[in-house]
């Protein structure tokens, strides 16, 4: 068998993994402890997020003609794609699982660094991926949401029975 029909299946796997997906974060993984890396896998299994590790050419290969060739430019020495779907379990988490996740990991394992990702269509660097993760995600800001509409709620409410209480206190 020549290596190119080796290869193919690896592709095939990548690009179907890429297919449909709404994001894919690349970061270079050396310097992990086995400990980290199992961490870091656990977690973005449970946030619905495929994380795998491939070579560059092959990655590049199946990326070919998507928007995810934008990520070529990352694509140089040890590289793991973290790959985020539209599915319920992604959704639930925001579009921007991965990035989250990875960001806030790296901060505790500084070994581990952002290269890059695409987001659906656009290409992010390290530093506007950093700018992603810290944009919230939709349940937190539909909750800081619900609280700013909740407060003045609750403190009219508060000053009408301290006015109702005061008014029965005069009465008696």
């Amino acid at each position: 068998m020549a290596k190119v029909e080796l290869k193919q299946p690896i592709i095939d796997e990548i690009r179907a993994l890429l297919d449909g997906a709404v994001s894919a974060t690349v970061v270079d993984y050396r310097g992990l402890t086995v400990s980290e890396d199992t961490q870091l896998r656990k977690t973005l299994r449970e946030a619905g997020v495929q994380y795998k590790v491939f070579k560059n050419t092959l990655i590049k290969r199946a990326a070919e003609g998507t928007d995810f060739s934008q990520l070529d430019g990352f694509l140089e020495g040890p590289t793991a794609i973290a790959v985020s779907r539209d599915d319920a379990t992604a959704a639930a988490r925001g579009l921007l699982a991965a990035a989250r996740i990875l960001a806030k990991f790296a901060k505790t394992a500084p070994k581990l660094e952002l290269k890059g990702a695409v987001v659906e269509g656009k290409l992010y660097d390290e530093k506007e991926v950093q700018a992603l993760a810290e944009i919230p995600s939709r349940e937190e800001l539909l909750g800081r949401l619900l609280g700013s509409i909740q407060s003045p709620v609750t403190n009219f409410a508060r000053v009408l029975k301290q006015i109702a209480e005061k008014g029965e206190g005069e009465a008696a």
